[in-house]
């Protein structure tokens, strides 16, 4: 007690000079920038990409097979951050979206974007429950569909352009574009050959980006010749069960 009488102007001081620290440092963190990140998450077998836009809204396309998201996104989130701006679902197979379990309990989540397609599975039905609960915005995604995500960059759906309820999973699964100035970035989730190729019969060279995230964890009933060599990336992604994680910021051009 003596101490504190002794030193209280010392530890006001410092207390003040603490919170002014948080507080700039909050401040800076949030301020606009001209950076785009994306992270691709180690999560094992599975999909998990984290993107936050020079805005700094924050989107997770897929959610890995387990809780081990939640640790990977303390790599790549501030500490004080509770919230996300979007989840996206690429489609219904656990290694998809049985992590979104954990982070749906551990943050506020605005919006939830999914192909259509179901699972039976008793993982998916506690999955859409949570979503539920949350009251979040629920979108079914569809072709044509473009995403502002802030500071100019935006996700744009490529498929699925129809109802693909009644598809496999795979064959139902969202392909997305992320645009940021002259960077694209190919987003396939687990389509099949089929898709890719039917999505290279919609748009042509305009699918032609500078990283691809390679379908299926590089499965062999993905990423056809023709539609890898439309992409024609300058680098390719694949999510599987080896350390992947890789981040990339990209400045605007």
């Amino acid at each position: 007690m003596n101490f504190l009488k002794q030193h209280w102007k010392l530890l006001t001081v410092g207390i003040l000079l603490g919170l002014t620290f948080c507080i700039w440092f909050v401040v800076i963190r949030e301020s606009p920038t001209n950076i785009l990140t994306i992270a691709f998450l180690d999560v094992g077998q599975g999909d998990a990409i984290y993107i936050e836009s020079p805005t700094h809204q924050q989107i997770i396309i897929d959610g890995g097979p387990s809780p081990k998201i939640l640790g990977e996104l303390r790599k790549v989130m501030p500490w004080y951050d509770r919230s996300i701006d979007m989840i996206i679902v690429t489609n219904p197979d656990a290694d998809h979206y049985a992590g979104f379990i954990n982070v749906l309990r551990s943050f506020a989540i605005k919006t939830v974007i999914e192909p259509g397609t179901y699972s039976n599975t008793e993982t998916y039905k506690i999955f859409e429950e949570d979503v539920d609960k949350e009251h979040a915005q629920e979108i079914i995604a569809r072709r044509g569909q473009v995403m502002d995500i802030g500071g100019g960059a935006y996700i744009k759906i490529l498929f699925p352009d129809r109802d693909v309820s009644k598809l496999d999973s795979n064959e139902g699964s969202i392909i997305a574009q992320l645009v940021y100035g002259e960077t694209e970035v190919m987003l396939t989730g687990d389509a099949t050959s089929a898709t890719e190729e039917y999505v290279v019969s919609l748009d042509g060279e305009k699918i032609r980006s500078d990283i691809l995230k390679v379908s299926h964890h590089g499965s062999k009933t993905s990423s056809s010749e023709n539609f890898v060599r439309t992409v024609n990336p300058q680098y390719a992604v694949i999510s599987a069960g080896k350390k992947i994680a890789m981040a990339t910021h990209i400045k605007k051009l």
